[in-house]
């Protein structure tokens, strides 16, 4: 049983292969759709390709994966560092990720503008 698991379970990412897909999934135009919409099965399908492209064998849905473990460590980090009197934490590709996401839409608060009495908020 152990070993049928083990056979259908996708190879380790490497650094290498890490560090390209934070370059794919940090191209602006990508950045800029997974903000926009709520469904990114055809995003994720755009990452995927040009981690093909770059001559991996990633699906859909492993990219998915990474890019979900990349963020969540990304935010433990920051949320560690941003606790007084902790000591400094990292996490590996902390700058790479912090690239990209250290000024996402998601990590800053929204702007509400009021188009009754025209003053924002």
């Amino acid at each position: 049983m152990m070993e049928s698991q083990n056979r259908r379970r996708a190879p380790a990412w490497t650094e290498h292969e890490v560090r390209d897909l934070i370059a794919v999934w940090g191209d602006e135009t990508m950045l800029a759709e997974l903000r926009s919409k709520r469904r990114n099965a055809n995003t994720y399908a755009k990452v995927s390709k040009g981690m093909q492209d770059r001559g991996y064998n990633r699906d859909v849905q492993q990219c998915r994966v990474k890019i979900k473990e990349l963020r969540q460590a990304y935010q433990r980090t920051r949320d560690a560092n941003s606790r007084s009197g902790s000591e400094p934490q990292t996490c590996r590709f902390y700058d790479e990720l912090h690239a990209i996401l250290g000024g996402a839409a998601s990590t800053n608060p929204p702007m509400w503008y009021d188009s009754v009495c025209g003053s924002s908020e």
